[in-house]
């Protein structure tokens, strides 16, 4: 594949979408009324939080794992993490009758790693440079078995694009979709979907201030590395740098929206107000900059793309001051 001319193919994403039911559901989009909206915006929630793995990432790892043979999974299945594809992975993998394991960040949120272990995942834990080494990688020399990228793989991108199907399918005059970005394999599935069936939706990425590189890597025209990162309750979102081989799909989006963090937890504590959901940092960081009115006005959508959150993290958020 030359990296240049990568796509994800329509074809590959209806095809994934005959697949994926094995494992992940339909997820309903809902309207919600929040106080303070800039005028003009008419919000949907995607609430992704509803999955089995409550995460998105079981509909990429289902339609890799399923795709996978008996020669490649002889030795078992393993992935990189920051928990949510960890979840979605060790789901696929333990529907298949199939070994995994999986490499997780040491900052990982107890919610994620207690749901992992309960998948009867073997667990390894990593510091986040050696996890994001592993990611530009594609290898570790830790880890035995089939390397399921969390995000860098065609499958699991067609997997994920079935989300923005229903999307669509749903909402077919949508203006304009949000989701947060880590690695990017959410949004290329979302925008590969949107440009190949309605090319007027404009679909937006959402960073944290604190790990923001795909809005520098569209202000450099070139993927480049976030030099400010640091870690933050929004674990789901914002890595440290743009894969080259992820960045002619992730260049295609209409633009990345920066928040703080302030901002995250404030669409944290208006989600379970409103919408009575529980959203950890990634999909609040969505929420926030659909709510910035940034990604424009019309009927936008926000993905609620995870809700594995520690509950005294959730409570903190909850019980902190609103300004």
């Amino acid at each position: 594949m030359t990296t240049a001319a990568r796509q994800i193919s329509i074809d590959a994403i209806r095809e994934a979408a005959r697949w994926v039911y094995r494992a992940a559901i339909r997820t309903p989009l809902v309207r919600v009324d929040i106080p303070g909206a800039p005028d003009g915006l008419d919000l949907y929630l995607k609430l992704e939080v509803l999955q089995p793995v409550g995460s998105f990432k079981i509909r990429g790892a289902a339609n890799v794992v399923r795709q996978l043979s008996p020669s490649d999974v002889a030795d078992g299945v393993w992935t990189v993490s920051a928990g949510n594809a960890a979840l979605g992975v060790a789901y696929a993998a333990r529907q298949a009758g199939i070994p995994c394991s999986v490499m997780v960040v040491d900052t990982a949120p107890a919610a994620k790693v207690d749901a992992i272990n309960r998948l009867g995942a073997f667990i390894v834990r990593v510091t986040y440079d050696e996890a994001w080494q592993t990611v530009e990688r594609h290898a570790s020399g830790r880890m035995r078995g089939y390397f399921i990228h969390p995000f860098d793989d065609d499958r699991f991108i067609a997997g994920n694009a079935t989300m923005a199907l229903e999307i669509l399918d749903d909402l077919p005059g949508v203006d304009a979709i949000v989701g947060s970005v880590g690695g990017g394999g959410l949004l290329s599935g979302v925008v590969s979907t949107v440009n190949a069936l309605r090319p007027r939706t404009r679909v937006f990425a959402a960073e944290p201030e604190t790990a923001a590189p795909l809005a520098a890597s569209l202000a450099a025209g070139r993927p480049v590395y976030f030099d400010g990162w640091r870690a933050s309750f929004v674990d789901g979102a914002g890595g440290k740098s743009v894969l080259e081989t992820m960045w002619p799909l992730l260049r295609q989006v209409a633009g990345s929206i920066v928040v703080p963090l302030d901002d995250v937890a404030r669409a944290i504590r208006r989600v379970a107000e409103h919408a009575h959901v529980i959203a950890e940092g990634a999909a609040g960081c969505a929420v926030a900059a659909a709510f910035s009115g940034r990604a424009g006005t019309g009927t936008v959508v926000a993905i609620v793309s995870g809700g594995n959150i520690d509950l005294s993290r959730f409570f903190e958020i909850l019980t902190s001051s609103d300004s």
